[in-house]
């Protein structure tokens, strides 16, 4: 890590404080944990709501569970909570051939340079710990029904995420969708995300089929380089 990152307070790990007292965020973490000694992951989905919540709808079961995908998708999760899950269990035991990086919408108090640190960082770790694996970072999605700071914010760490993806190398992948939410007057459909946050299952749809086939592609590339 380098000097800039150990300045950045988006690539510090932290886990989750229990403000509410019922140890929900640990508990499910103790439960990937687990999950990593019981499953044999071709794909493993990382991040925030964004992600856990994919697993409710039919896209799911429909496309990426079939890859054999583990979810560790945690709600309200920032760049520094999925830091420090994977830097303590939630990688051991398992040898994904591709991770799905999806995390930063909820870095309220950090700037875009900063976010797409926290990204990088994560991004980093990950390929320090499964040099094997291949990496999908998902960029962030528009939020609010129309223009305002925060989409500004997301946009900005986008560009950023854009500008240092080719710098890892071929095994990273930077996938941004967020277009595909913003129609011609700047306004985003409840149809698409309900809260003008959260994606709908129709919102998932348009987000899925670019990630699966993208998914297909290194998968399908990674069978054939093994056979090599």
């Amino acid at each position: 890590m380098s000097e800039g990152d150990l300045m950045n307070p988006a690539a510090v790990c932290s886990p989750v404080e229990d403000l509410q007292g019922d140890a929900r965020w640990m508990t499910q973490h103790e439960r990937f944990v687990q999950e990593c000694k019981d499953a044999e992951p071709e794909v493993l989905f990382l991040g925030d709501s964004m992600i856990q919540l994919m697993q409710q709808h039919e896209v799911w079961k429909d496309l990426f569970s079939p890859l054999h995908a583990l979810n560790f998708g945690l709600a309200g999760d920032t760049t520094c909570n999925v830091l420090w899950r994977i830097k303590n269990g939630e990688l051991k035991n398992i040898q994904p051939k591709v991770v799905v990086l999806w995390v930063g919408t909820n870095n309220h108090q950090h700037t875009a340079e900063q976010v797409s640190g926290g990204v990088k960082a994560i991004t980093q770790f990950l390929i320090a710990q499964l040099p094997h694996a291949k990496i999908i970072i998902l960029g962030l999605l528009p939020r609010g029904e129309r223009p305002n700071p925060l989409r500004e914010k997301n946009a900005t760490v986008n560009e950023l995420l854009r500008s240092w993806v080719p710098q890892l190398g071929s095994a990273v992948h930077f996938l941004d969708l967020s277009k595909e939410f913003v129609h011609s007057d700047g306004t985003v459909s409840k149809r698409d995300m309900f809260d003008f946050l959260h994606l709908t299952a129709a919102g998932y749809q348009t987000l899925s089929k670019p990630l699966y086939d993208l998914l297909l592609h290194i998968l399908e590339e990674t069978t054939a380089e093994t056979l090599t």
